[in-house]
């Protein structure tokens, strides 16, 4: 059947659209040729019945009430009781002479032919019920009632063929006499020369007729250039097509008197009347428009296109889709049907205000089947988002349309089914005038009449905020932006400002782990580049609220602090009046806000204008509003101990396993007090889960709270599912994190936590952060400022005074990692006295354990090996992991073999540190290596048993494949060392760390350089 032959389609076509859309990514547009592939989607049964059933059945039906047929069309749909003033004028518009061979049916995009092939179906049950003889229907259907258009020539063949075999399975004896069908390829005019326009001309007419015929001719031709980059949209006025037809028969049984003539005719013959039928189809209009139109962006488009749809649909310009709509209703009789599936976006954007518009003054929406995502069985997510829909081109009537919501039901069967047999559950009535309430029209059929109410006399965000602002755009956010850990700290407030750029979904506080270039030069550029802006000066510095404004999960407001600047990614709302600020975040973060900013706007994207057409109910000073204002503040305060409980914080004070310490401690009875790390962790662990509680349940008491303030209980429940609470979450394993929080961005593990343990270690180690004083100690500047050496102790400069450091400091910058037992100061030497000094000594062994177990030690390790596998092995990466690719401490590593690693801290970083690197641990570990290789051939030589000899063997090889390596690696470091390489924190870790990979070692003369990374890939 048709779905077959719709099959092959998509097959012959999908390689051509899988090249297409490869070309898209490389900023290719779609020409002409690429068209049909990139656009074309085999409309689903279902929907196609749901099209044609309410429009071709229902233009019938309404003249010609029948039970018995309207019992056959299982997806037709009764419409809501009108007012009786609406109801008087479309019984006005019914034509009880209606006869079926007056019917026209177009589809201007059929593809294979599908929805033309039902609609011969239910044709076909129209004219049984009109008392026709079945012989004859077939071919009264394809001659006088379906018409349809296409720029692919295959699918003109395969609807065609569809047709064919669909009339055939009624008439077998179709063939006799083939039907001259109305379906059309659209061909283009391009290659037929002038002088076959003269020879067209009829040289027996009269001078005026010739002129008349010859300005048709050229009209026709002129229409047709590039036809295929236009397609349907084309808009084509009638000519004497009865003349030129005539004039084409007579060429046809003339014989031509020269060679010339021979050749113009053959042209004539070959590319004229395909000419005439599409013009003749195309300058018409119909009963029913029918359609599956392309989807297209103006952004793949060719410029050709876009002039085209700029110069004549100035009303639906936003997408291709928008443009075969407005062309569609054009094409349609007044009071007639256009049946559409289309993606939903016309419904709720703001861009397609004005195509809204068009829509509502010049059609009604008879009915609207929101299917949203995953309607099409071949896409699956998100991205096509669809509707069906069914227009009468009748305009200044209040009709009441009936929606059926489906778009949050996960299946194309599920959709389906739930049309079928639940959709009264899903059914909404509402009338244009009540949609046209809202600001800028969106189709939110299924708002509560309650809140339409709000939107007779609103109150919006505007008039009590000092600002919707849409925030800064750099234009070259990799000269201008940077993560708050990558720059000189002492810069922060200065030339460079705190800055908040959407970020993932996160509620109440935090994502503000960027800055932004604040400098005289960087505002200059900002505010001067075509494709930059600088945020008006009025709005610098102001606390608001600050959101991501692309987001899956609906709105995510955050506290935005005075010294906090924004970006267009995340906009903010600025307001000085704390109070209503409160009020306000408690009101948009809410479930409430969520389902009013659905109802405007459907995509991903919520903007500014949207937050502005959400009517606010502002409550006296009440209780309430009190209790609203103190649960906010409780939110924020809870989200930012979460946000500051991590080092990639601005605020970040110390690792929550040595702030909770105490109270494990006596939480556990732990004796000495403040001893082990599984008592700390599980404080903290009990802590969070205390603050996810907590907010959990404030987040769904303000839920109650706005619901019945705007009266949402009947659409609304208060509940919070846990994976949107948005703060930290601790579980023991990944085997305890429960189904619905898998992947979710704020579940840790204990594993997860004793890495970050670590990660403060090092830190601490480097002067980062200390044990002695809280938040960051040394990030830039002059590191004597904030520690010294003294007789061999170093001390920390604190708010009381210089005191002794209880870690060691690194003296020089290097914190070497090695596979044994090489350097007294490696980093494994390093982290075991750092848990000693932060835990106590009792219990050192026992919180080694620990954390050798829970970094995975196996049965044959020892817990300082498993320690130290990890430094070896995975440090670096979680590193670079946790600091976005933008890593802090850089690791000199000489490859696979690890025969060479060392850390260094980028902000203790000087043109020596190189230098030091090779001479004071590279040098070092390769003699150790060699005194190591001398000492397994004593060994090897020994009286030891086979098997010893064996495992000396193979260290001894690995080591002298270490030693191989270290060798290269020094020839490298040592061209870099030479250089004194001078790094400059403005600019960032991309930037800084790209000097030193790469880097071309010469080889001397005629022989190509070596190229070698001096760091560890990121």
């Amino acid at each position: 059947g048709i779905e077959i032959i719709g099959w092959l389609y998509q097959y012959y076509i999908s390689e051509k659209k899988d090249e297409v859309f490869a070309g898209l990514k490389k900023n290719k547009k779609i020409t002409k040729e690429n068209i049909p592939a990139a656009t074309q989607l085999f409309t689903p049964k279902w929907i196609v019945k749901y099209m044609v059933e309410n429009s071709l059945g229902r233009l019938w039906l309404e003249s010609h009430p029948n039970e018995e047929l309207k019992a056959q069309w299982k997806y037709y749909l009764e419409e809501a009781e009108q007012d009786p003033e609406v109801q008087k004028q479309l019984d006005a518009l019914k034509d009880p002479n209606l006869n079926p061979e007056d019917i026209k049916v177009l589809d201007p995009a059929m593809g294979s032919g599908h929805i033309l092939v039902y609609a011969f179906d239910v044709l076909y049950d129209i004219y049984l019920s009109a008392g026709y003889s079945e012989r004859e229907i077939p071919t009264l259907i394809l001659e006088k009632n379906l018409y349809g258009l296409d720029i692919d020539d295959r699918a003109g063949q395969l609807a065609t063929f569809a047709l064919l075999m669909k009339a055939r399975s009624k008439n077998r004896r179709i063939f006799r006499n083939k039907p001259k069908m109305n379906l059309c390829s659209i061909q283009e005019s391009n290659d037929i020369p002038r002088e076959a326009i003269e020879y067209l001309v009829n040289p027996k007419e009269t001078e005026l007729e010739k002129h008349f015929h010859r300005e048709d001719v050229e009209y026709l031709i002129e229409v047709f250039h590039d036809a295929k980059e236009y397609g349907s949209i084309l808009e084509v006025r009638e000519i004497d097509f009865d003349a030129l037809e005539k004039r084409i028969e007579e060429i046809r049984n003339n014989v031509p008197e020269d060679l010339f003539e021979l050749q113009y005719r053959e042209v004539i013959l070959e590319k004229i009347p395909s000419l005439i039928q599409q013009a003749k189809i195309m300058s018409q209009k119909y009963d029913v428009v029918c359609t599956n139109p392309p989807y297209m962006g103006q952004g793949n488009m060719t410029s050709k296109l876009v002039n085209y749809i700029k110069d004549h649909y100035v009303n639906s310009q936003g997408d291709f889709y928008t443009v075969f709509v407005e062309r569609c209703m054009n094409l349609c009789l007044k009071n007639k049907y256009i049946s559409m599936i289309t993606q939903h976006s016309w419904m709720f954007v703001s861009s397609f205000q004005r195509f809204r518009e068009y829509v509502f003054n010049n059609s009604i929406i008879r009915s609207l089947v929101h299917l949203g995502p995953r309607a099409f069985e071949e896409i699956s997510g998100e991205v096509v988002q669809t509707a069906s829909y069914i227009l009468s081109k009748i305009s200044n009537i209040n009709f009441k349309g009936t929606y059926i919501k489906l778009d949050d039901i996960s299946s194309p069967i599920g959709k389906e089914r739930t049309y079928l047999y639940d959709n009264k559950n899903r059914r909404f009535i509402i009338s244009r005038f009540e949609l046209e309430l809202i600001p800028k029209s969106p189709v939110a059929y299924w708002i509560n009449k309650k809140l339409l109410n709000l939107y007779r006399e609103p109150k919006y965000i505007s008039s009590f905020v000092d600002g919707l602002v849409s925030g800064n755009k750099t234009a070259n956010n990799d000269k201008y932006l940077r993560y708050v850990w990558e720059i000189d700290s002492n810069m922060v407030g200065d030339s460079w400002i705190l800055y908040a750029k959407g970020g993932i979904y996160r509620k109440w506080y935090g994502n503000l782990e960027n800055v932004i270039d604040w400098s005289g030069e960087a505002r200059y550029f900002y505010k001067s580049n075509k494709t930059s802006n600088l945020l008006n000066e009025k709005f610098w510095f102001k606390t608001g609220i600050t959101y991501t404004d692309l987001t899956s999960k609906g709105f995510n407001g955050r506290l935005l602090p005075a010294d906090v600047l924004f970006d267009m990614s995340g906009p903010s709302i600025l307001m000085a009046d704390t109070e209503k600020l409160h009020y306000l975040i408690a009101l948009l973060n809410s479930v409430v806000a969520e389902y009013i900013l659905k109802l405007l706007n459907s995509s991903f994207h919520i903007k500014l204008n949207d937050l502005n057409r959400m009517p606010i109910i502002l409550i006296e000073k009440t209780l309430l509003k009190d209790r609203i204002i103190q649960i906010a503040v409780n939110n924020i305060r809870i989200s930012k101990t979460d946000w500051d409980s991590f080092e990639t914080s601005w605020d970040f004070k110390r690792h929550p396993l040595i702030t909770f310490k105490m109270a494990g401690a006596y939480a556990w009875g732990d004796n000495p007090p403040t001893s082990r790390i599984s008592s700390a962790f599980k404080a903290w662990s009990i802590f969070t889960e205390g603050q996810f509680n907590q907010l959990k349940a404030n987040e769904e008491e303000l839920n109650r709270i706005f619901i019945e303030i705007y009266g949402l209980q009947d659409e609304l429940t208060p509940d919070v599912d846990d994976k949107d609470v948005t703060i930290t979450r601790i579980y023991e394993s990944k085997e305890e994190i429960p189904e619905s929080m898998k992947g979710n961005n704020y579940v840790l593990t204990r594993e997860d936590v004793i890495k970050s343990f670590i990660s403060y270690a090092v830190g601490c180690m480097f002067g980062r952060y200390s044990l002695d004083e809280e938040g960051l100690i040394y990030a830039g500047g002059d590191f004597d400022d904030k520690f010294r050496l003294r007789d061999g102790q170093w001390e920390i400069k604190t708010k009381e005074g210089w005191k002794k450091s209880r870690v060691n400091i690194v003296e020089h910058n290097v914190i070497p990692i090695a596979d044994g037992d090489y350097f007294e100061d490696d980093i494994l030497e390093r982290f075991v006295e750092f848990v000693k000094v932060s835990f106590g000594e009792e219990t050192l062994e026992e919180n080694l354990d620990y954390i050798a177990e829970t970094l995975g030690k196996r049965a044959n390790e020892t817990s300082r090996q498993a320690i130290r596998k990890y430094f070896l092995k995975d440090f670096y990466k979680d590193h670079v992991r946790t600091y976005k690719k933008r890593p802090i401490y850089w690791l000199f590593d000489s490859g696979r073999q690890d025969g060479f690693k060392a850390l260094i801290y980028m902000h203790r970083y000087d043109p020596s540190t190189v230098a030091r690197v090779r001479t004071d641990y590279l040098h070092s570990l390769q003699k150790k290596y060699e005194a190591e290789v001398s000492h397994l051939d004593i060994l090897i030589d020994s009286d030891i048993s086979q098997r010893e000899k064996a495992a000396a063997r193979k260290k001894k090889e690995k080591i002298l494949k270490q030693i191989e390596e270290c060798r290269l690696y020094d020839e490298a470091i040592a061209h870099v060392a030479n250089q004194r390489i001078e790094i400059d924190l403005d600019d960032g870790v991309k930037v800084n760390y790209a000097k030193f990979q790469g880097v071309e070692i010469p080889q001397g003369k005629g022989r190509k350089p070596l190229k070698a990374d001096l760091l560890a890939k990121i």
